[in-house]
């Protein structure tokens, strides 16, 4: 397509006609591969004489195609994009990406940005020369331009990865250097210059920000260089050419420039500066910079924050930063010093007045309410927040340097709190006011641990925090209830006051500004943690309940959620006249969180996280209702939505919450419905598609449906479950690409189907044992390796007679028996087993093996029947053996939370509080009394495994006994006994010739073995009979 034809189209995309939009479109999607077309769209967009909207569209086009098709994103995938016309693009964009207006030059940015990732070094090779060669000519804004990106390829890499860094550094910085020295003589330089220092800046900071380049570490070097960042963070910002407005104020090139270089010095200062994290190959660098450096940037840091304090200009992100590098000076003993004798000075006339609440946050707060709340709750905001900094600050004197400014901090507080209280009100300073409680709640974690603060809290916040609950000013009530949520779990001598500070908070989830009602819903988590006495909110919970849900529909907060379920938590079951409204009130918000979601495209949108919790909340519902099953049947058309369209590529940052939810549901559920099996195909696919990852999540729901649903499972034929399980399962198994950790569901998949579809799907047991031997003989981590061979030991106990023909049929009967055996007697130096650790392997080994006994001896032969006598005898032992020390630690364990529930009743404040901050003294105990749910957590932890599996503990997997399988009432010592009484009466002969081939120690364990089945026989029968008094008192 010639360009003049391009250029009509691209004028149609710019069409209000919808049906031209469309056909321009199209007639691009049609082209857009032809050869030559990727070069025709650069000449537009070029192109000074063409229509800049036209042009604009076109570097949009660009942009896209070049992010979607210049590097294939599957190994072996040819590019779309032909060699030719690669080699036209990167030999002109070079040229015009500094040429063409902003607007298009943010676009060809992006584009560059993707062809360097993509074909530097290895595809263009001379790049790094036309920088050099343009840094020493007239294109020094282009040099610097692309340096930046080539710079920014290598700034998390490291090790080996980092290598080329070296070289740029070594190939541009001599001439960096020199620029820089140039712009820096500049006098009344432009707004120009400093875009040029900025892109130097950047790329310095992306060369050095993991590691120095050694070409840095030669001191007369990097002196050069720290005297020009010197004199930037020194010299002031020129006045004239600033922007009024406060936005464009802070992006402005001098602002800008003064970020950059602040930020070097501090990351120079952290990472590199510090002699106790250095190693010893850096330290001469760090003894160097704290020597030469880190005190006259101290210096600077501080000259600047005296420009805050007179009432000066500076943005909120250098603050922040220099904030931060005093921060860190503070543990330092020669920095501290220097900070000494003006440390008054920074924190009662800069650090405390950022603290309080100022006219920014006044404007705010009466214009944009919900965006006040989304600042004050959102973390990535803190990253750049001088309040949040000056916080920290003031954190880290008094926990660093406590001794000696801890007292005067406070008695500073104390005395605003006394300037206020004796102030007329219309002279009352409100805004310091807030400061100090603001500060007061900061260091909550010191006050409490400090004597003689942690006996004045209860008096602090009756007499100043208390009172502004009623305030005039709706700030100072957000505050009260932010402080009070603080101190929620202190020891309140009279119960009075705990009972006044939670009305108090819950009567703030009904005032008329959003912020207050929102610190309120917050506060109030660590109220209901903290309250012993759930009569206290018991009457209230209804009204509760309705100001949540009128809260989550103003205002997309995850907080709000962890409140919520931090009350299903604490009532459990008693909520379960409520659960239906409030999984439908929940599912409300998020259809409404994801669609604020979907419309921003960042990453870091409150939707997105609020969206998580309103699931998870969802989850904890579920979880608090599990001994009622009926409810799960109505709430059942709430969810299938949301699990429907989530179990797509539509929810891949909420699959593992919804899979929870469809494991509470098809767990609990008294059957499992045939809209909740519609979502079997959707796992399916997700899983063959694009979530592996997910495979442990998955494989609970997929478990459930096979253990509680079989016969469906069985009999349905459209769609054939069966098959697909075997498709997945045999795809996963046989998949190359895939490393050991990542198929483990499969085999446990496998096991599902062979212990609760016994005698039932006898055409399934050759195909599976065939996939499980090919890969067990390349499986090499060792716990894949006992999951397989506990799939054989299924089929054994499945049908011995049938699995062990396939075996024999497949020539690997041998060779797998062997490894067992030899699996079963290895051990590490402590004596203890290396495989089949989980005591639920112990057991279907025991079963599988003794399942062999009674077959014939033209199946199995006298010698391997010793053999696996042997064998079963041995591991019935080691199965003994730890269910006994199971037992025992599960014994110490209960009398260890005994014992930490009773102290946390007796002294909520000893010693470092943060767990009690997360309400581990919050658990009512309703949940532990459920079974069902114990065994439902305890499988989702079971199917998790860590890396440590197969070398360093004895104790992985030990909650296998929690799993429910159809092989929990099988005991292996009966069973053998049993088992070995069937050979003695079939084949007395075979049975005599065992017995007399056993040694002494082999005919002890028997004996023992023996004895131990008909106690298991007893205490079995005892426990039949509790369970049946139980039904009985229950049915009563």
């Amino acid at each position: 397509m010639d360009l003049q034809s391009l250029c009509v189209i691209f004028q149609g995309a710019l069409s209000p006609n919808p049906i031209e939009r469309k056909a321009a479109e199209e007639s691009l999607n049609q082209f857009q591969y032809a050869p030559q077309h990727l070069v025709r769209v650069l000449q537009i967009i070029i192109d000074g004489n063409c229509d800049i909207a036209v042009r604009q569209v076109a570097s949009i086009h660009f942009k896209n195609f070049v992010a979607k098709n210049w590097a294939p994103h599957d190994p072996g995938e040819q590019s779309k994009i032909l060699p030719g016309d690669k080699e036209v693009i990167r030999q002109n964009i070079l040229k015009f990406v500094t040429q063409v207006p902003q607007l298009l030059r943010s676009q060809l940015g992006e584009c560059l940005k993707t062809i360097i990732h993509a074909d530097y070094p290895e595809q263009w090779p001379n790049l790094l020369n036309w920088v050099k060669h343009n840094l020493q000519d007239q294109q020094v804004y282009g040099a610097l331009f692309v340096l930046r990106i080539i710079s920014r390829k290598y700034e998390f890499k490291s090790d080996e990865e980092r290598i080329p860094v070296h070289h740029i550094v070594e190939e541009t910085f001599p001439h960096l250097l020199y620029i820089f020295k140039q712009l820096v003589e500049i006098s009344n330089p432009s707004v120009e210059v400093a875009d040029l220092i900025k892109l130097i800046c950047k790329t310095f900071w992306s060369s050095i920000y993991l590691e120095i380049p050694k070409q840095l570490c030669d001191s007369n070097l990097f002196n050069s260089w720290m005297v020009l960042f010197l004199n930037i963070l020194e010299r002031p910002v020129p006045v004239e050419g600033q922007p009024i407005d406060p936005e464009m104020r802070k992006s402005w090139g001098w602002w800008e420039v003064k970020k950059w270089t602040v930020h070097i010095l501090n990351r120079l200062f952290t990472r590199f500066g510090d002699l106790k994290l250095q190693n010893p190959d850096n330290k001469a660098f760090a003894q160097m910079f704290q020597k030469n450096y880190a005190g006259k940037i101290l210096e600077c840091h501080l000259n600047l924050l005296n420009v805050v304090r007179v009432g000066g200009y500076l943005p909120d992100r250098v603050i922040n930063l220099i904030l931060q590098y005093l921060s860190n000076s503070i543990s330092k003993s020669n920095m501290y010093s220097q900070l000494q004798p003006r440390l008054d000075i920074v924190l009662f006339e800069i650090i405390f007045p950022l603290m309080c609440f100022n006219d920014n946050d006044q404007i705010l707060w009466d214009e944009d309410p919900t965006e006040y709340v989304r600042k004050g709750y959102d973390i990535i905001e803190d990253l750049y927040s001088p309040r949040t900094a000056a916080m920290d600050f003031v954190s880290e004197l008094v926990r660093k340097r406590g001794k000696e400014n801890l007292h005067k901090f406070i008695s500073f507080i104390v005395q605003i709190f006394t300037r206020y209280d004796e102030a007329a009100v219309e002279y009352k300073p409100y805004r310091q006011k807030d400061g100090a409680l603001l500060a007061i709640g900061a260091l909550c974690d010191k006050l409490k641990q400090t004597e003689p603060y942690k006996s004045e809290l209860e008096r602090m916040l009756v007499q100043h925090v208390f009172p502004e609950f009623s305030s005039s000013v709706g700030h100072l009530r957000a505050k009260a209830a932010w402080v009070a949520g603080q101190y929620a779990h202190i020891n309140f001598s009279d119960p009075n006051n705990f009972r006044r500070a939670l009305h108090c908070v819950v009567a703030g989830m009904r005032d008329p500004e959003l912020p207050v009602r929102v610190d309120s819903v917050f506060a109030l988590r660590s109220y209901v943690e903290a309250c012993k006495d759930l009569d206290e909110i018991r009457p209230i919970l209804p009204q509760l309940l309705d100001e949540f849900f009128k809260l989550m529909n103003e205002v997309e907060n995850e907080d709000l959620v962890f409140t919520l379920e931090t009350i299903v938590d604490k009532f459990g079951e008693e909520m379960s006249p409520y659960a239906l409204g409030l999984c439908q009130n929940l599912a409300a918000a998020f259809w409404k969180c994801m669609s604020t979601a979907e419309a921003n495209d960042e990453g870091d949108d409150p939707g997105a996280l609020a969206a998580v919790g309103c699931l998870r909340a969802i989850s904890t519902i579920l979880e608090s209702i599990s001994r009622l099953p009926h409810l799960f049947v109505h709430i059942e058309p709430t969810l299938l939505p949301i699990m429907r369209r989530m179990l797509t590529t539509d929810g891949q940052e909420v699959f593992e919450e919804v899979l929870e939810i469809v494991s509470y549901m098809t767990f609990f559920s008294p059957t499992i419905s045939l809209e909740m099996w519609s979502l079997w195909p959707l796992m399916m696919e997700a899983l063959a598609d694009w979530a592996i990852d997910f495979f442990p999540n998955i494989l609970v729901p997929l478990d459930n449906y096979i253990s509680r649903s079989t016969a469906h499972f069985l009999t349905c034929k459209k769609p054939d479950y069966q098959q697909s399980l075997w498709n997945m399962i045999s795809s996963v198994v046989a998949d190359n690409n895939l490393e050991d950790g990542d198929i483990e569901p499969a085999p446990k998949l496998i096991q599902v189907v062979f212990q609760n579809c016994k005698g039932q799907v006898d055409h399934w047991v050759e195909p599976y044992l065939r996939i499980t031997i090919e890969r067990l003989r390349r499986t090499e981590k060792p716990y894949l390796k006992c999951l397989l061979v506990v799939v054989v030991a299924d089929a054994l106990y499945y049908n011995p007679s049938l699995a062990l023909n396939i075996l024999q049929k497949l020539n690997v009967a041998t060779e797998v028996f062997n490894l067992w055996f030899q699996m079963l007697q290895q051990t590490k130096k402590s004596g203890a087993r290396s495989n089949f650790k989980r005591e639920q392997d112990k057991k279907v080994c025991c079963l599988g093996l003794t399942s062999l006994i009674p077959l014939p001896a033209d199946q199995l032969p006298g010698e391997a029947l010793e053999r696996v006598f042997k064998s079963t005898l041995d591991l019935l032992v080691a199965y003994k053996d730890q269910v006994a020390e199971s037992a025992k630690e599960e014994d110490e364990e209960e009398g260890d939370d005994d014992d930490d529930m009773e102290n946390f009743q007796t002294d909520d404040d000893d010693g470092d509080d943060s767990d009690k901050e997360m309400g581990d003294d919050a658990e009512d105990g309703d949940e532990a009394d459920s079974l069902k749910l114990q065994k439902l957590a305890a499988r989702a932890k079971a199917f998790r495994t860590t890396e440590s599996d197969d070398e360093d503990s004895d104790d992985d997997f030990s909650d296998d006994e929690e799993l429910q399988s159809p092989i929990d009432d099988i005991d292996p010592f009966v069973f053998f006994v049993d088992t070995i009484k069937v050979l003695q009466a079939s084949d007395p002969l075979r049975f005599q010739n065992l017995t007399q081939t056993l040694d002494f120690h082999y005919q002890a364990l028997a004996n023992g073995v023996a004895q131990h089945a008909e106690q298991r026989k007893t205490d079995i029968e005892k426990e039949k009979l509790a369970k049946a008094a139980e039904a009985t008192v229950v049915a009563a």
